[in-house]
């Protein structure tokens, strides 16, 4: 970069774009480009064998616009819910298919109440070719869809808006027990940047906006043909680099885990990540981060499994009866209490807890937003998180959430330098 004078004593810079052809470097680092990529959409679209990335494949979150009617708590509500949205949806179909005027635009056929449908573009194309809507119990899946919330899910490509690349990543429940997904912040993020693995179909605004999945395992639509999805390429040099032919593609998926978690490395690189997709380093302590990636994603895909932390107090209003009830949780001004409802408070949050971020909000403060009653204002659907047959389970789940944090904290300012 070179300065001139002109008129005015008007200071000008004379800037110059980088490789990758941005204009403005500023926090930019050049090395971070000679690191290898997570992932490429040159690799993605190449047939064959492919170099110079850590994944061959990768994809968005499931992204459906009309979370109201495709995602819920309650299993039997979302089930109602799509179902009497399909009624209406293959009516218009049928409607469509008999309509006199051929050239009809399909925006201005289609009949607009909220109650019933939500339109967007894409299902108005659907209709324009006269596709329907089937419901199925296997659709139903289960969703990531804020970071340790999970939620069902209708997971179908007529009533997802889009479903990218998840039919070939987690195309049947069964292979959810076998898979990991590593989900990082997509290109443009404004959130800052962040990571979470899980082995369920994740949304695509998850925490962070647009994000972008990296699967250890793709499949065939019907779930064969299982495929390891880090590539022999990044075994070979990963092997090379350490000079250790032990080191196997699980090995190379959690150090990438861990690296991504390192504070040094997002603090720094938080400009390229902004611009690009995660470019990963050879760390001196290989398997300093293997393992502590591994402890991390078992950390958080079982995060509904882990112990609950025993440090909190539950104080329990005296005159209420015992009510496990939630409608909409606050934390106290210092967040070392909660308030979960009239009848109780949990007191004794660790600060700590609030060091372990996704995002704009930390793990616990994604349960308390998402854990409550809501009712769409446009459709009237409710979305309960309470649950009849386990009334304290999101008692539980705090507890659980707590541990979890304090736990990846602690792993993580434990990671080997950078």
């Amino acid at each position: 970069m070179t300065k001139q004078q002109h008129k005015g004593n008007i200071t000008w810079s004379t800037i110059q774009p980088d490789r990758q052809h941005t204009w403005l470097t500023e926090g930019l680092h050049a090395e971070f480009d000679t690191f290898i990529s997570i992932g490429t959409k040159k690799a993605k679209a190449q047939k064959s064998e492919v170099e110079n990335v850590i994944f061959k494949t990768y994809s968005n979150g499931v992204k459906t616009n009309r979370d109201a009617w495709v995602f819920n708590f309650n299993v039997n509500s979302l089930v109602q819910n799509i179902q009497a949205m399909i009624d209406t949806y293959n009516t218009e179909v049928d409607r469509w298919k008999r309509r006199e005027d051929q050239r009809t635009n399909v925006s201005d056929f289609v009949v607009y109440d909220d109650t019933k449908i939500k339109w967007d573009q894409e299902l108005r194309r659907h209709l324009r070719r006269s596709r329907l809507a089937e419901f199925t119990g296997d659709k139903v899946r289960t969703s990531l869809y804020r970071p340790f919330t999970t939620s069902n899910l209708f997971f179908d490509r007529v009533l997802n808006n889009r479903v990218y690349l998840f039919p070939s990543i987690s195309p049947t429940p069964n292979t959810e027990a076998e898979n990991r997904i590593i989900c990082v912040a997509g290109v443009g993020n404004r959130k800052g940047f962040g990571c979470i693995a899980t082995n369920r179909i994740p949304a695509l605004d998850l925490a962070f906006e647009k994000s972008q999945c990296f699967p250890f395992y793709t499949y065939n639509e019907d779930g064969t043909n299982r495929q390891e999805n880090i590539t022999d390429w990044a075994l070979t040099e990963f092997r090379t680099h350490y000079n250790d032919n032990t080191i196997t593609k699980w090995d190379i998926f959690h150090y990438n885990y861990a690296l991504l978690h390192h504070p040094v490395y997002r603090e720094k690189y938080e400009m390229n990540l902004k611009r690009d997709l995660p470019h990963i380093p050879f760390a001196a302590d290989f398997w300093g981060f293997t393992n502590a990636g591994a402890a991390l994603a078992d950390l958080h895909v079982n995060y509904e499994s882990a112990p609950k932390y025993d440090g909190l107090k539950y104080i329990e209003t005296p005159g209420i009866r015992v009510d496990w009830h939630v409608e909409k949780m606050k934390l106290s001004k210092d967040k070392t209490q909660l308030k979960y409802n009239d009848f109780l408070t949990i007191d004794g949050i660790p600060t700590e807890v609030y060091d372990y971020r996704l995002g704009t909000r930390s793990a616990l403060e994604w349960i308390v937003d998402q854990y409550r009653l809501k009712t769409d204002k446009r459709s009237g659907i409710v979305n309960d998180p309470n649950r009849a047959d386990e009334p304290q389970h999101i008692v539980d789940l705090i507890s659980r959430i707590i541990t979890v944090s304090l736990k990846t904290v602690e792993i993580v300012t434990e990671l080997p330098p950078l």
